[in-house]
């Protein structure tokens, strides 16, 4: 399976688009365009880059037919926060954390829609950089 082709299930079974994933990235409208379309291959490290942002295995793109899998905690993975405590930090309801999440509103973290329901990931290093907002470390997982 071609690296386009990879990259267009993840899209398809985390439910994000095309911009949210330039967002989450940090890769340009255009890069995201040619990988989509087949007319760039980003190297292994930058596929690595792009599984981690989207908060997948880091070897997702290497693999034959890629299974969706969430990093799990250890070493290696991105530092992640509950919604419950971004509300807190941020002092909003936690049903506005959430619906900002399902938008795409926030470059740290997005909601992915399951057959029944939410999950959310949000990447605390990520989060306390864009919003100048200290972390304490028991709240991260």
């Amino acid at each position: 399976m071609k690296f386009s082709e990879k990259l267009k299930k993840a899209m398809q079974q985390l439910g994000i688009n095309q911009a949210q994933v330039v967002r989450l990235t940090g890769k340009s409208k255009g890069s995201v365009s040619m990988y989509l379309s087949d007319k760039t291959v980003p190297p292994e490290s930058v596929q690595s880059d792009i599984a981690v942002s989207l908060g997948l295995a880091p070897d997702y793109f290497e693999q034959e037919e890629p299974i969706l899998k969430f990093m799990k905690s250890g070493q290696g993975v991105i530092p992640q926060l509950h919604v419950e405590d971004v509300a807190k930090l941020m002092r909003k309801d936690e049903k506005t954390i959430r619906d900002g999440l399902r938008q795409g509103r926030f470059e740290w973290g997005y909601g992915i829609k399951t057959s029944s329901r939410w999950t959310f990931f949000i990447n605390a290093t990520a989060f306390a950089e864009k919003e100048k907002i200290a972390v304490p470390q028991e709240m991260i997982f």
